[in-house]
Order: C-alpha cells, then structure tokens, then sequence
C-alpha cells in the first residue's frame, strides 16, 4: 500500500466518524472490527456524499451509474496504532485506479495527527438487474476523476 506514513491532507476526501462507547472491546480500545465499519463509512461518503454543484448548492455525489451499485470485492487493511475512545476518527479516501468496472481505493484511519490504519479496497459497479460486473459510463469516470490520487507515493 505504499507508504506507512500517510498524511490525512493527501486524501481528497476526509469524513469524520464519532467514536461510542460500545466500538471498545476488553483492552480499551477500539475494537478491531470496527475499523471496517469506518471505512466504511468513507467508502460510502465517496460514493454517495455530496458535493458542491452549481451556485454552491449541494448534490448527491452519485458515482454509480443509473441501475448500477457498487460491491466491495477485497480488503486489505493493516493495523497501524490503537484507537481510544473518546473521540472521533477522521477518513481519508482516494482513489489510485479507475478500471473498465472496478476501481481500487486507498484509505487511512487517523485519530488526531496518529495513523491508525490504513487499507486497500476494490469496488466493483455491478449492474442491478443481472448482478454482474458493468463498464462505468465516460460521466462516472469522470467523476471517479475527482477522488484520482496524484500522490506519488500511493
């Protein structure tokens, strides 16, 4: 996944997740499974966030084509630091690569300036009617453009 030392400014996209009470586990700390659950809500912030539109009105972000969704279909994700509660976690999002269907994002978990974990995923637009794998339209991946790292690194 490139490099261990992340910086949460070279990620496009940052979404803020609340840590509860009920996400520690035995050690006192975030439990494990739970960093799924906050890239997660990255991933979905990307896909279906909004953004800025015209005359600063606000819009659904949208990258699935008409009749489409999106899949995850593998996560790598490495344990960099704990987390503790109380608190909040920050999600960076990017993506490094735009394929025919699919595309591969990068992530990092931060809790203030700590990287707690970073991930790799592949998502994978799937057409809703035959379940199978479906091209992204020259609008989608102009839109998958927006999220494009251009961090050497990556």
């Amino acid at each position: 996944m490139g490099d261990r030392h992340p910086k949460l400014s070279d990620y496009p996209l940052v979404t803020v997740d609340k840590l509860r009470y009920s996400d520690t586990d035995r050690q006192g700390h975030i439990n494990n499974a739970v960093f799924a659950t906050f890239l997660e809500t990255g991933r979905v912030e990307a896909i279906y966030g909004t953004v800025a539109g015209q005359a600063g009105e606000e819009r659904t972000r949208g990258l699935a084509d008409p009749g489409a969704a999106f899949v995850i279909a593998r996560l790598e994700l490495d344990f960099l630091a704990e987390i503790h509660w109380p608190g909040e976690v920050q999600i960076g999002t990017r993506v490094l690569r735009i394929g025919t269907s699919s595309l591969t994002l990068d992530q990092v978990i931060f809790q203030g300036e700590t990287c707690a974990a970073r991930a790799s995923s592949v998502i994978v637009q799937m057409d809703e009617t035959t379940r199978k794998s479906r091209p992204f339209s020259g609008a989608a991946v102009e839109r998958l453009k927006s999220l494009l790292s251009s961090h050497e690194n990556a």
